[in-house]
């Protein structure tokens, strides 16, 4: 690990980061309008009405123009692991692998398969043969993502493997631990749901788009009806999930909560932060501040999040590198320097055992009792180990609060619709317009959180970035990152280009 550049896991990390952030402005539009043209094909189905067909027909090219660009953008991600993050690649492939190999060849083949039936099937099978391939297309996307949200959470939780040291690999124990670990679940629950409020509000948008120019208005109206009953249940789905998702993330990810939280002494009975300036710029010196200024706070709603009791204990970044013990709950957290030592052993144990097979046996016990705190042999200091505060404190409001914004706009959206006269109302056609990326502001923000608060780990106590990246040169990495950003640049211009002259031109 000595002879890794610093500067190639740099840009590793930014090459990714950059990948991931272009990918997922693809993957959220595709979930959310699948779910929307299935209503609708739905609608026709039911109806036979010929404007439900062509309403269909045109949500469903929009939504084609998209799964390319998500399809395009999702193989190179997966590249990645290959190229920048080999040595991750080799310790774990066998379990990260699998959920990747299922995706792909399961789930890809099933979306692709219906999506093909249901662009060019309308003449050639049943209505109801082709509101199945809607549906299933739609199923098929959000199947491909559930593979992907598990071999991600595995990441965040990893669950259902053992180390062999013979094999100096993790290998998996249990298919079933990793495909339905309850950290997956709230993951893959959260981010579909919010990719429909995604979806949703880009239906209004183009609608109130064309009533902006008073061009097929009956089906902006109708369509702004079922992207606000989407939108708003989804809204509310996601906020059920994203605090199911918190409660995970504060039992097995207790230093992600508190950097977004910005909660440098825990305790009991903690309230949650609305806000607080923290500096956006610079990590806070959280080991000689009591808490950060100017903070507002709702009293011991934080420790009902984490713990589900109005008192329950909460610990904040000096806990977690001090350690503590939770006298209500009885759960005790190592010092970090114990972990380290700890992590150490395990790494001088693995090297005595692969040098000199006659101390197999004697060596076992102390790799199984020291393996847990594997990644902690390579941590330096506390430092190491906090994600950057600033980032996680203001991306998670952001997410928050445009989440909140979401449940009002389509509450009032869905009143109107119904009560009012909305093709006059230009205040509120701008608004459904602005509203697009707030949208996709929330969801990169979601993800921002989620990634950045798992640092320095690729794996959760198993493997920091800095061990998991391939033995190349910086220069090399870099040099792609900006052929990627060049590359995906251009296809999200592409994109909207004719996503643009497709909605200009119907």
């Amino acid at each position: 690990m000595n002879s890794i550049d610093l500067a190639t896991v740099d840009w590793a990390r930014a090459q990714f980061a950059l990948t991931a952030i272009y990918h997922w402005l693809f993957v959220p539009l595709t979930l959310g309008l699948a779910v929307i043209m299935g209503i609708m094909e739905t609608i026709y189905y039911r109806t036979q009405k010929e404007f439900w067909k062509e309403a269909s027909v045109f949500w469903q090219r929009l939504f084609g123009i998209n799964f390319a660009m998500g399809v395009a953008t999702g193989i190179i991600l997966e590249f990645e692991f290959g190229t920048n993050w080999s040595n991750y690649s080799w310790f774990v492939g066998d379990i990260f692998g699998a959920p990747l190999a299922v995706e792909g060849i399961v789930a890809f083949f099933m979306e692709s398969t219906f999506v093909a039936v249901m662009f060019f099937g309308w003449q050639k099978v049943s209505r109801g043969f082709h509101l199945t391939a809607t549906w299933l297309s739609g199923l098929g996307a959000t199947f491909s993502a559930w593979w992907i949200l598990v071999a991600n959470s595995w990441m965040q939780y990893p669950v259902g493997c053992s180390f062999n040291p013979d094999t100096m690999r993790n290998e998996m124990t249990s298919f079933a631990d990793v495909a339905l670990s309850p950290f997956a679940i709230d993951k893959f629950c959260h981010t579909v749901t919010s990719s429909w409020i995604v979806g949703a509000v880009f239906v209004v948008a183009v609608s109130c788009y064309f009533l902006l120019k008073k061009k097929h208005e009956e089906l902006a109206k109708k369509s702004i009806r079922i992207a606000a009953v989407v939108g708003l249940t989804a809204s509310f789905l996601a906020l059920y999930t994203g605090d199911e998702s918190a409660y995970k993330v504060a039992q097995v990810q207790p230093m992600k909560l508190a950097a977004m939280e910005a909660l440098y002494n825990g305790g009991e009975s903690q309230g949650l932060t609305l806000i607080a300036a923290v500096n956006p710029f610079e990590q806070p010196d959280y080991q000689n501040e009591e808490e950060p200024p100017l903070k507002l706070e709702v009293p011991n709603v934080l420790s009902v999040l984490a713990t589900r009791s109005l008192d329950g204990f909460v610990p904040g970044v000096n806990d977690l590198i001090a350690g503590y013990t939770d006298s209500l709950s009885g759960r005790t957290e190592l010092p970090l320097a114990e972990k380290i030592e700890r992590g150490q052993k395990a790494i001088a144990a693995l090297q005595t055992y692969r040098q000199d097979p006659a101390a197999h046996q004697e060596l076992t016990e102390e790799i199984e009792e020291n393996m847990p705190y594997f990644g902690y042999g390579f941590v330096k200091s506390a430092d190491d180990i906090v994600p950057s505060i600033p980032i996680c404190f203001y991306a998670f409001r952001v997410m928050v609060g445009l989440g909140t914004l979401f449940i009002a706009f389509f509450a009032l959206l869905l009143f109107l619709s119904y009560k009012k006269e909305i093709a006059g109302m230009k205040w509120l056609h701008w608004a459904g317009m602005a509203m697009l990326p707030l949208a996709y502001v929330a969801s990169e923000s979601g993800w921002i959180v989620a990634e950045v608060g798992r640092q320095p780990w690729t794996i959760q106590d198993m493997l920091p970035t800095w061990a998991s990246v391939s033995n190349i040169a910086a220069g090399e990495v870099m040099t792609t990152f900006f052929i990627f950003l060049a590359l995906f640049t251009t296809m999200l211009v592409v994109e909207i280009s004719i996503m643009c002259k497709q909605i200009k031109n119907y």
